[in-house]
Formats: C-alpha cells, sequence, structure tokens
C-alpha cells in the first residue's frame, strides 16, 4: 500500500465520528441502519424507474413519476453515501483488502456515472416531456438494473468475505 493511502486511511480513523462509531455500538448500529435505509430508497427508487423505462411497469404516465422516483433514487444515493463513508472510516484497511467492497465501489461508480449520463441525455428529456423512452434509454436503463442489483448484492458478499 502506498505510503500517503497508508497516512490518509491511519488519520481517517482517527476523526473523530470514527472514534465515536468505534466507541458505541449503538451510534454504530444507527448509521449501519440508516445505510441500509439509503440502500432501500435507492434501490426501492431505481427499480421501478428502471422497469418502467424497459416497457416492463405500465403503471402511471412516465413523465410524472421519472422525475419523482429520480429525485429519489439521488437522495438514497447521496445518504447511503454519507453513511458508507462513515462505516468505512472504522475499518478502512479492512475494507480495501476485502474484494467484495472493490467490486461494490466498481459498481458504484459506474451506477453513478450511468445515471449521469442518462440525466444529462437528450432521451431524459423527451422522457420528461411525455415521449417514450429511446432505444438507447433503454439499453440505460437494463444497465442500470444490473449495476445498482449488483452493487448490492456486492454489498452483501462484504461481510461474507
Amino acid at each position: 500500500m502506498p505510503e500517503l493511502l497508508r497516512l490518509a486511511l491511519e488519520q481517517l480513523e482517527s476523526v473523530p465520528p470514527s472514534l465515536w462509531l468505534r466507541r458505541s455500538g449503538t451510534l454504530y448500529l444507527l448509521v449501519n441502519a440508516a445505510h441500509i435505509g439509503a440502500i432501500g430508497l435507492l434501490i426501492g427508487s431505481i427499480v421501478p424507474l428502471d422497469l418502467r423505462l424497459l416497457g416492463i411497469l405500465k403503471p402511471g404516465p412516465l413523465a410524472v413519476l421519472a422525475p419523482v422516483l429520480a429525485r429519489t433514487a439521488a437522495t438514497g444515493l447521496a445518504l447511503a453515501v454519507l453513511t458508507g463513508a462513515m462505516l468505512f472510516s472504522v475499518r478502512p484497511f479492512d475494507y480495501l483488502q476485502n474484494p467484495a467492497f472493490g467490486v461494490k465501489m466498481g459498481l458504484l461508480a459506474a451506477g453513478t456515472a450511468n445515471a449521469w449520463l442518462v440525466r444529462r441525455g437528450g432521451a431524459w428529456a423527451g422522457v420528461a416531456a411525455g415521449r417514450q423512452p429511446s432505444g438507447a434509454l433503454r439499453v440505460q436503463a437494463a444497465a442500470s438494473l444490473a449495476l445498482w442489483l449488483g452493487c448490492l448484492v456486492a454489498g452483501r458478499w462484504i461481510g461474507f468475505l
């Protein structure tokens, strides 16, 4: 491990929130529960949105549902990243040595990049205006499903390695 990274992780372990989480089982439990809740918010929003974009779910107008579900998913992602960073700070060296953590972080980055590209694309504006999703947007929705569900599985996998 590079010396600079090692020093940064040692500093991370010594910041007050990390110390509080290590010293309080209750606080750690609450942050962990918040992380799970945030993941639920993310997955619970992104899966129906992606299924609707793919044409598998039909209820409700996409122009109304898509913006709401996208904002809810973004909120879940932000909360999951915040609480995940707090949990990571407790044992950063252990997490970095866990191959499932690396897979999860890669899928998280790819899922976030895909979501950003979807929101910046013209097809998303078309959906918000009431048009049907393009073929490219459907491919991105399928990729989104695979990436976020893979991230969920990799997160659970961390505890088994």
